[in-house]
């Protein structure tokens, strides 16, 4: 009897594998290849796909001096306040982020959206406008560590 059960059951499994084909292989049709054959009109207001939604705001001193608040909040204690990734998070043990040195603006925006790597995104936590704000920062960061003394004019000295 055993012998019949185990006969049964590889008889079924054979039958099973046999019936499988290869999907990957069969013909499909893309209902997004043309309008016509498309489900439903894209609904207004909608952002296309590498589109910012927010527009990139003009950069002022306010601008900056948000940004840096933002920077200070988020990013710093992994970035640390110069932007090299060697935060007060990372002197206890989380892995190192990469410098920020390099960054180019649109991708630090969307990095601060999305995440990546072990970040985690800050879109719940950081308004459009303020992610914006911290590039800004970040780009000021970028150029205060290429730009030596002489370079600044007496009035940029002078600032605190």
């Amino acid at each position: 009897m055993r012998m019949g059960a185990a006969t049964a059951l590889g008889v079924a499994a054979l039958l099973l594998v046999g019936g499988c084909d290869d999907m990957t292989k069969q013909k499909k049709q893309n209902p997004y290849a043309s309008r016509a054959t498309a489900p439903g009109e894209v609904p207004a207001g909608t952002v296309q796909y590498g589109e910012t939604a927010t527009p990139v705001p003009p950069v002022t001193m306010a601008l900056l001096a948000r940004g840096q608040s933002e920077y200070h909040v988020f990013c710093a204690p992994c970035h640390a306040e110069t932007g090299d990734g060697h935060g007060m998070i990372v002197q206890r043990g989380f892995p190192a982020p990469p410098p920020l040195a390099a960054a180019r603006p649109q991708f630090v925006y969307d990095v601060v959206t999305d995440g990546r790597g072990v970040m985690y995104g800050f879109a719940q936590r950081i308004a459009p406008e303020d992610r914006w704000a911290v590039v800004a920062y970040v780009h000021a960061l970028q150029r205060s560590q290429r730009m030596a003394l002489a370079d600044l004019t007496a009035e940029q000295r002078a600032v605190p």
